[in-house]
């Protein structure tokens, strides 16, 4: 009588359940397999600098190469059609701080790929980042993803050079993924963009390019603590991940209640269900239309030969840039860019609620959002924007905040790739007792580990709370 073989099994675990420790071993480690500290790494990043030559400077719209604004519609577009498209918008609301208003906004409708390869170095989780220039940065050169590109340019629609480690992350890839999301972008100027965010893990040996460098988590979070050291492509990218487990350090200090907060076995103010329902609530109640309309003739905005502006100087302009950068795929380009008035504030308000860290979540309206409303942070505006009669809600509480409430407080920049010097001021403080006790109805308190759960699935955390998330999870 023959021997049955056994049948192969075809159930597989459904979470991989020690992707949390390897990612707190990673994040404990501040030396890694190439470079021995942050310091190490500031230095690489300063050589990779001084080996290219990067310039930008503003030109007028008439001498952008290969951008014009359209005879129809007054929309500014590239030759190829391709790329990005700047276009006019019309906003109805029934909520936010306008019934209605019109705007310039980035069409791009193409999806592209935001991805960080991981390989293990003797035990440890390694990060491969690249030293990347953007020439929106005000710090040109910038830690990011290690694949970090549009359909149009991994297409090579430029015609330059291959995206290194494009294999990877484009199917068929190589690798184990990690983890793989559609998340959205600025909602404010680009409309229905999203990007795909992932983490593939390595298998054998990866050929390293002099301007990409191995690193582990811990850092990447010393360098999230330096001003506009990790771009934020790869500050949406690090957020995807799952919480690190992390071990109490003492009895009720901010790191024990942060670890608790990280605990799915820990509780939370808002059951999830609850905190699902309580979301799909705030899409549900509101009006909100936003319809795509000509450039030409945007109510409230003039364009002048160096620009596109609101007539009451506020929130951004649209300006044109001339780019020469000899580490790109192309060395020489123009483009069209979104200039912001200002500094931005970009905050988590956070709690202790029986010893496990809270943070207060904003069901935020965005004008280019898919599904009209996102969590964001507590607070998110560029002050100067607005009337003292108009101040968002908390800003002033945030910005009064003592120093000992203040756990994280670094400026970052934006996407330097479609907008110059956006910078926010990311902030977490910690709530004392002067905090509301009664908040509006589109605020909420969440877990580290709700937020977490909600990243596995694209349009439910903004790009703004996404850097703050990663910004938590780099907290000294």
């Amino acid at each position: 009588m023959g021997i049955t073989a056994a049948p192969e099994r075809i159930l597989r675990t459904a979470h991989d359940a020690q992707l949390p420790f390897r990612l707190h071993r990673s994040a404990a480690c501040s030396s890694g397999a190439a470079l021995s500290d942050a310091a190490a790494i500031e230095a690489w990043l300063a050589e990779r600098g001084r080996v290219h030559t990067f310039d930008v400077r503003r030109i007028p719209f008439e001498a952008l190469e290969g951008w014009s604004f359209a005879p129809d519609t007054g929309n500014l577009v590239h030759r190829t059609g391709r790329f990005f498209s700047v276009e006019g918008l019309a906003v109805t609301s029934s909520g936010g701080p306008l019934p209605q208003w019109h705007q310039p906004i980035i069409n791009q409708p193409e999806i592209g790929i935001l991805g960080i390869l991981v390989k293990e170095f003797d035990g440890v989780l390694h990060f491969l980042m690249q030293a990347k220039m953007e020439p929106g940065n005000p710090r040109m050169l910038q830690l990011a993803p290690t694949v970090q590109a549009t359909r149009s340019n991994y297409m090579r629609v430029h015609q330059g050079n291959a995206v290194r480690y494009l294999e990877y992350f484009a199917a068929p890839r190589r690798g184990r993924v990690v983890t793989d999301v559609l998340q959205s972008e600025h909602g404010w100027w680009f409309y229905r963009k999203r990007n795909r965010n992932m983490i593939v893990e390595a298998d054998g040996e990866v050929e390293l390019h002099d301007d990409f460098c191995w690193m582990t988590l811990g850092q990447i979070n010393e360098l999230m603590n330096q001003k506009n050291a990790v771009n934020m492509d790869a500050r949406t990218v690090l957020s995807c991940l799952p919480p690190a487990a992390s071990a109490p350090l003492g009895p009720g200090g901010f790191h024990d209640a942060l670890a608790a907060s990280r605990d799915p076995q820990a509780g939370a103010a808002v059951g999830t269900v609850e905190l699902l329902s309580w979301f799909t609530e705030q899409r549900a109640r509101l009006e909100f239309t936003a319809k795509q309309v000509p450039l030409a003739g945007l109510p409230g905005w003039r364009r002048t030969d160096e620009a596109i502006v609101r007539e009451d100087g506020r929130h951004f302009q649209v300006v044109a840039v001339d780019v020469k950068a000899s580490s790109r795929e192309v060395s020489g380009w123009s483009q069209p860019l979104f200039e912001p008035n200002g500094l931005g504030i970009a905050a988590f308000v956070v709690k202790r609620i029986e010893g496990v860290l809270h943070v207060l979540a904003h069901a935020k309206i965005e004008s280019g959002f898919l599904d009209t409303v996102e969590l964001g942070p507590t607070v998110q505006c560029r002050p100067g924007n607005y009337d003292e009669s108009e101040q968002p809600f908390l800003l002033d509480y945030v910005l009064g905040a003592d120093p000992s409430r203040i756990r994280f407080d670094t400026i970052h920049s934006e996407e330097g790739g479609r907008f110059l010097n956006a910078e926010f001021r990311y902030l977490i403080v910690e709530a004392d007792d002067s905090l509301p006790a009664h908040l509006p109805e589109e605020y909420t308190w969440v877990t580290a580990w709700q937020l977490g759960d909600l990243l596995l699935h694209g349009h439910y955390v903004s790009v703004q709370a996404r850097s703050l998330v990663a910004c938590l999870n780099a907290v000294r």
